[in-house]
């Protein structure tokens, strides 16, 4: 049974804003962003627009594609993943522009740190963001339309997506700018980093969560991690 609602739902929130502002200082280290976070950041170095709303246009373009695999299964309620897209947005606009007046390092050394820091911040986010239970990322319900008709288990279809946007944004970004742009030795880490930590941080603090959440006994699964 599910009990406090509106403590789940400030931690929701306080999860997704740790989450950006993990992928805010991922930007600010220039060397490549997360998966989740590559395609949204490839349209605004390519277009130029910001990464919040390029975010937002992201996951209206991940709705749509939910409605077009499901059609008559999509549930009308999954069209809150706009809202929430949304916010996750304005939350990337607010922390990118924390970060913008910072010089952006030259130290190598620094800037890997910083990567380091950032799969932490995201890990902590999603930490709380998952098991609150209130309205997925567009990214995951995505996912799991996919896996939905497919029958191919989430974690393999999450692998895939994951992959798939990388590619995405390595090509376009090797195709209009001549460089990395969005990817770089930063994806790698933040891809092979932030589920282990997640899994550490659940494993560890999961059942102080849990109950504070008011849940009797809670199995989250890093396969249902956001990115």
């Amino acid at each position: 049974m599910k009990n406090n609602f509106k403590t789940r739902f400030v931690f929701y929130l306080i999860g997704l804003f740790i989450m950006t502002l993990g992928v805010a200082m991922s930007v600010k280290s220039n060397l490549g962003v997360s998966p989740v976070s590559s395609i949204p950041y490839t349209i605004t170095c390519i277009f130029g627009i910001e990464m919040g709303k390029a975010t937002i246009l992201f996951h209206i373009f991940l709705v749509l594609l939910q409605i077009v695999l499901l059609r008559k299964n999509f549930k009308l309620k999954s069209v809150l993943q706009i809202a929430v897209g949304v916010v996750f947005g304005y939350f990337t606009t607010f922390c990118n522009s924390l970060f913008a007046p910072l010089p952006t390092p030259e130290n190598l050394i620094i800037r890997i740190l910083m990567v380091l820091i950032s799969t932490v911040l995201v890990a902590i986010g999603i930490f709380f963001y998952l098991p609150s239970d209130i309205v997925p990322l567009a990214g995951e319900g995505a996912m799991q339309a996919v896996s939905d008709i497919t029958g191919i288990k989430f974690s393999k279809v999450k692998v895939g997506f994951d992959s798939t946007m990388v590619i995405i944004s390595l090509i376009s970004c090797l195709s209009v700018l001549h460089k990395l742009g969005s990817v770089g030795i930063g994806t790698v880490i933040a891809a092979l980093l932030v589920g282990t930590e997640f899994g550490i941080l659940n494993t560890r603090f999961g059942s102080y969560r849990d109950r504070l959440f008011g849940y009797k006994k809670v199995a989250v699964d890093i396969d249902g991690e956001p990115a």
